[in-house]
């Protein structure tokens, strides 16, 4: 009976284990959701669950995996790659954190996480590339739910391909434990194409300050939107402890429709928008924040510190998949006459009961002492990122592009691969009889250049790849490159702007009436740039010579609005807005800004892309009195000043500038001929930078000679130096840092020691390795000379010695053709760099001979790079 009961409960655990593995997807992904993790003493570790939830979804679980921040307002961020390459949806978030830990969470797609590490401090960032603000949590907010049909687009070709995670650790007093944090948010994804793709606006202040003991200061955000239609369906505010009140607004017609409207002392969650709300184009998005500085001693600013103020609108959206724009920003008021009609309400402070309000905070207020310090460590970072972009930027001299016939160069651009593209006059050249003095061209009889004006060149050989546009223009000036690899162009003879395809004879759109100069909405006067953004496809103009505004255009060129104003000489200063010779065009798509070279300013200007609106100047001593070109990439500028005015000392030159700061990193000259009129720059990020010279009729290109870049990895709890290349390395150079000097070469030294220690281990391994085949060979020679000397006697015993040392000097080396270890790891200086032998292509005794004496050898004691090709 008893073997029976047995048999029967065997049979019972076996059926029960069968039905658990036929359960669908779908519950398990239930079960996942309801179970409650204990994160003070349960973490994921560096895997990161993936969980079928059918066919075609599935959950992706995002953690932090086991941290335990040190300090108050610690900023941590990992990463996640999304598990598979094809178009995903997410459709659904579910967070995982509680206040008493964690003051915020951020949620980012992007292509290329700021580290590889487990997780990083996130004051080194969280993307390299452009991200977008997928998801934000606080204050023990609920889980955020889309509409149906609607997700966020990641994968594919045009979605993230990364999460990264960002987890704001306001008071750390929670953890004096020394628990471990595993807080994150869980993401339900879908493969079904979704009709309406979602996205984030976010609209904030950036400016406010807050007088201590004011009881109410208002924060207000406006800009007007140009996109195709957007429908709002969530919000959510942000500020810290002095925020009372948070409201946001669609302006249309003066007619003011509530998008949401809550207090920020309440769980910070993503709140459904009660009635519908689209956004259509030129409406206006308004948003205001109302503070109180009551119980403050000082004035309180915008910043990352629980100590700082926030003032933050966020609204979820959905749009046509086709015209869907994931991320959208607003920092501007760009109407305070707007908020004289605000709704009454929106300065009404929502009421919140004392004990709600003590259990909401998720942070507490910090000693002077502490605000000091992350004054110190903001600081700090600032400085770390300026020493970080130190480089030299110096004449790649080997490029033979220097040598080409070309005309007045005009123009270059940057497609896609890099290619260069340049924009060339040809036969024909602007001098003082071209123009009369109602800026009408002179010169038609000459017809249009007969010359292809448009080349294209690899850019580390200048072959000619593609060369187009015989027989269009007259006085080709500037070109840019659209997303779609378009060419958009000016002619200022023609007053004309064109969009040319890479393939196409003839212009897709033409703007502007050729041959006829003017300043209404449908003249130029000789145009000088044209940049397209690539975000909404709109089409800024620089006009020009003799007129001196930015006109807007939409996507398929009609005239929608357009900024800027002659300078008045008398005050001998240009105002904000005020031109003489809008020269060139840089489009800031990070920063929704249009950046211009100011010639005859010897400036650049900044607007504000939705609204032409003024940010700032950058003007230096070392310009002079003109700058011709300004050219964009992440994080820096490049620019090229003009011939000094007689008397002066400024020379021509080009620029290197830090964006955020308008500081002048570096400058460069070429060392090849010389800049005569230097009229365009265009970089790539990775610090190529190519100038065209008018009047030089050349084109130079430039490269970063600082291309290493030291730092300590810290793995496995050992301090490793690495060092990281990415091109060619001339000289290593350490600019405007000499105390770092010292530092530096106690790096480098810890950098030969252990490069020393792993020769050793590596020697000691290949000649054991090579010692026992050795000593078995000699062990047979010995038999076999043992033997023939038994058989036959002595008489071969004179050809076995020679043959033994015949055997033996070849593998000591002695012979010809011989091994020799010593020599063999002498010509590779560069082994064991990244842990493995960089194989040389090149054996020559020259290039040698140059590897062991370089600059970088001397400054930094490292040990010596030898050269490799220039990137491009």
């Amino acid at each position: 009976m008893a073997g029976l009961f047995n048999n029967l409960l065997v049979l019972f655990f076996v059926f029960q284990n069968i039905c658990l593995g036929f359960r669908s997807s779908l519950s398990v992904f239930k079960r996942y959701k309801d179970t409650t993790r204990s994160f003070s003493s349960e973490c994921l570790g560096s895997d990161q669950p993936v969980i079928s939830l059918g066919l075609s979804d599935f959950a992706l679980d995002i953690r932090m995996p086991g941290v335990t921040p040190k300090q108050s307002d610690t900023y941590l961020c990992m990463s996640v790659p999304l598990p598979m390459d094809d178009e995903a949806y997410v459709v659904d978030f579910k967070p995982h954190a509680s206040m008493d830990t964690v003051h915020h969470m951020l949620l980012f797609g992007c292509n290329e996480p700021s580290s590889t590490e487990n997780y990083w401090d996130c004051d080194e960032g969280t993307c390299k590339d452009k991200s977008n603000i997928l998801y934000a949590w606080a204050r023990n907010a609920p889980p955020t739910r889309l509409p149906e049909g609607v997700g966020f687009r990641v994968g594919g070709e045009t979605g993230s391909r990364f999460f990264v995670l960002q987890v704001h650790y306001g008071d750390i007093s929670a953890f004096r434990d020394k628990h471990k944090d595993c807080s994150g948010v869980t993401l339900h994804l879908t493969h079904q194409k979704q009709p309406l793709i979602a996205g984030m606006y976010l609209m904030m202040s950036v400016n406010t300050v807050i007088p201590p003991g004011e009881k109410a200061v208002d924060a207000d955000i406006a800009c007007h939107y140009k996109r195709f239609p957007m429908h709002l369906f969530a919000y959510r505010v942000h500020t810290h402890r002095l925020g009372k009140v948070v409201s946001g607004y669609r302006v249309r017609n003066g007619q003011w429709t509530l998008i949401g409207r809550q207090s920020p002392q309440l769980p910070q969650a993503f709140y459904p928008v009660e009635r519908p709300v689209d956004v259509s184009y030129d409406d206006t998005l308004a948003a205001r924040c109302v503070f109180s500085g009551e119980g403050r001693t000082t004035e309180t600013h915008i910043g990352g510190t629980a100590n700082d103020e926030m003032c933050n609108f966020y609204i979820m959206y959905y749009m046509e998949a086709k015209h869907a724009v994931s991320y959208m920003t607003c920092t501007q008021n760009a109407n305070p006459e707007l908020f004289r009609n605000i709704p009454q309400e929106a300065n009404v402070p929502i009421q919140i009961m004392s004990d709600m309000l003590k259990m909401t905070h998720g942070h507490h207020e910090e000693t002077k002492d502490s605000d000091k310090s992350s004054l110190l460590q903001q600081a700090k970072k600032e400085e770390e990122e300026i020493l970080e972009q130190n480089f030299h930027i110096e004449e790649a001299v080997e490029w033979p592009g220097l040598d080409l016939k070309l005309g007045q160069v005009a123009g270059l651009a940057l497609d896609a691969e890099n290619n260069l593209v340049i924009f060339h006059r040809g036969d024909h050249v602007w001098d003082e009889n071209s123009f009369d003095n109602t800026f009408v061209y002179q010169q038609r009889g000459l017809g249009p250049i007969e010359q292809n004006t448009i080349l294209v060149l690899h850019p580390s050989n200048a072959k000619l790849l593609h060369s187009l546009g015989k027989s269009l223009f007259y006085l080709p000036h500037g070109l840019s490159i659209d997303k779609n690899g378009n060419y958009w162009v000016t002619d200022v003879a023609l007053h004309q702007v064109f969009k040319l395809g890479p393939d196409k004879k003839e212009p897709l759109l033409t703007l502007g009436v050729a041959l006829q100069p003017g300043s209404d909405k449908s003249h130029f006067c000789q145009p000088t740039d044209v940049a397209v953004d690539p975000n909404t496809g709109s089409i800024y103009v620089s006009d020009g010579y003799c007129n001196s505004r930015i006109i807007q255009f939409s996507p398929n060129g009609l005239y929608v609005m357009q900024w800027g104003e002659g300078t008045e000489t008398s005050l001998g200063r240009a105002k904000p807005g005020q031109f003489h010779i809008p020269h060139s065009l840089a489009l800031i798509p990070d920063f929704s800004q249009l950046c211009v070279a100011d010639r005859e300013n010897g400036q650049i200007q900044c607007f504000r892309l939705e609204t032409g609106e003024f940010v700032r100047e950058i003007k230096h001593k070392s310009f002079g009195r003109e700058l011709f070109a300004v050219s964009y990439v992440p994080g820096l500028l490049f620019a090229v000043n003009g011939m000094p005015y007689p008397g002066e000392a400024e020379p021509v030159q080009g620029f290197v500038m830090n964006f955020s700061t308008g500081e002048i990193i570096d400058t460069f000259i070429p060392l090849r001929k010389r800049f005569e009129m230097p009229h365009d720059v265009v970089a790539s990020e990775d610090k190529t930078v190519f100038v065209g010279d008018v009047h030089a009729r050349a084109v130079w290109k430039f490269a970063s000679t600082e291309k290493m870049e030291h730092r300590s990895v810290k793995k496995a709890g050992i301090e490793v130096q690495e060092i990281k290349e990415s091109g060619t390395v001339v000289e290593g150079r350490l600019k405007n840092n000499p105390e770092s000097t010292d530092p530096v070469k106690k790096q480098e030294k810890q950098h030969l020691v252990q490069q020393h220690t792993s020769t050793g281990i590596s020697f000691v391994l290949i000649t054991t390795l090579l010692i026992i085949p050795v000593a078995v060979l000699l062990a047979i020679l010995l038999f076999m000379r043992w033997r023939k000397t038994t058989v036959y006697g002595g008489d071969e015993e004179h050809k076995l010695d020679s043959s033994s040392g015949r055997i033996l000097g070849r593998v000591r080396g002695k012979g010809s053709g011989g091994l020799n270890l010593g020599n063999f790891f002498a010509s590779h200086k560069s082994y064991s760099r990244k842990g493995f032998d960089r194989v040389s292509t090149e054996g020559s005794d020259q290039e040698k001979d140059e590897d062991e004496g370089t600059d970088s050898e001397e400054e930094c004691s490292a040990p010596p790079t030898p050269p490799a090709p220039s990137s491009s």
